[in-house]
């Protein structure tokens, strides 16, 4: 998804005079072709995250359109004050890209894993939270976010994740993508776990268990339309997230469920309220907590069998 962000980068570019790019010291060759257009919009912040924000904060401000991108946790976590207050605060239009979100870092330990970085984000006021699924989404994201004039953040992953659209989809902010139509229970994803939640569909369907997979894009602001839809018309709701079960999209749609009275049976995967102190692969690390299609769909096939 990195790859494609440089390269939908490089094409905004040249059709947005105002688009900045800020890196936080890493991506320097990853950008070479966006340099090309023009060098004088790339900006390697160096390892200074937090003062990266405060001038992204400030180039906004001054009318332009700046997209701030490293590793997740060091563009959330480490400077989520300078978030908070020079990019909210103030509503300015500053995008916020977290590249290896997630467990994709998982070999180089919880320095490095991002599972609490859509939690704290979607708690700021006018804060957009966006998990696209796929490069197809991504592009989509980034395009939407220009015409917007909100403060976004968006989570990707860095691990070649498989695409899931063979053509794009119609997209807009808050609207969820129903990626595969199913009529018992509803598996609602956000971000890099949509292969393993589509594979989880296909061992329910082995079962007998027709199940609609569904991409939420967009955390924050929740789908509210479809999610009034999925509370009538399904036995259960699943909400899949390679980020903390506490916080995430999974809590998201759980308060949205108590603000709506919707008293529907509801299962979250996500991971536990514990760090990682092994180190591992993703896939490693996804299995530890439960993420994988397998271990979704026995629990999913038990939840209905008790419904």
């Amino acid at each position: 998804m990195r790859n494609a962000f440089a390269d939908e980068m490089t094409s905004l570019a040249k059709t947005v005079p105002r688009l900045v790019l800020l890196s936080g010291d890493i991506g320097n060759k990853l950008f070479d072709r966006f340099k090309e257009v023009d060098a004088a919009r790339f900006y390697n912040c160096g390892v200074a995250e937090a003062n990266m924000m405060g001038v992204a904060a400030g180039m906004a401000l001054c009318g332009l359109r700046p997209f701030v991108y490293t590793i997740t946790p060091f563009t959330t976590t480490r400077c989520f004050e300078q978030i908070r207050v020079d990019v909210c605060y103030h509503h300015v239009p500053v995008v916020i890209v977290g590249t290896g979100s997630g467990l994709s870092y998982a070999e180089l330990g919880p320095t490095h894993h991002s599972l609490e970085d859509m939690a704290i984000l979607r708690t700021l006021p006018g804060m957009r939270v966006f998990a696209p699924c796929d490069v197809t989404e991504l592009r989509l994201t980034l395009r939407a976010v220009l015409e917007d004039d909100s403060p976004a953040y968006i989570r990707i992953g860095k691990k070649g994740e498989p695409a899931i659209h063979a053509v794009p989809p119609p997209f807009r902010i808050g609207e969820a993508i129903v990626v595969r139509k199913g009529s018992d229970v509803a598996l609602l994803c956000a971000g890099n776990m949509m292969s393993e939640t589509l594979d989880a569909a296909d061992k329910l369907a082995e079962k007998g268990i027709s199940a609609e997979v569904v991409s939420f894009h967009t955390v924050k602001p929740l789908d509210s339309n479809y999610l009034q839809d999925a509370a009538s018309r399904f036995r259960l709701l699943v909400t899949v997230e390679e980020h903390s079960r506490i916080g995430g999209f999974g809590s998201a749609v759980g308060e949205w469920c108590v603000a709506n009275n919707k008293l529907v049976p509801k299962l979250s995967f996500g991971t536990d309220d514990a760090f990682m102190h092994e180190v591992g692969s993703q896939q490693y690390a996804r299995n530890k907590f439960g993420l994988t299609s397998g271990k979704i769909a026995d629990r999913v096939h038990a939840a209905l069998s008790r419904t």
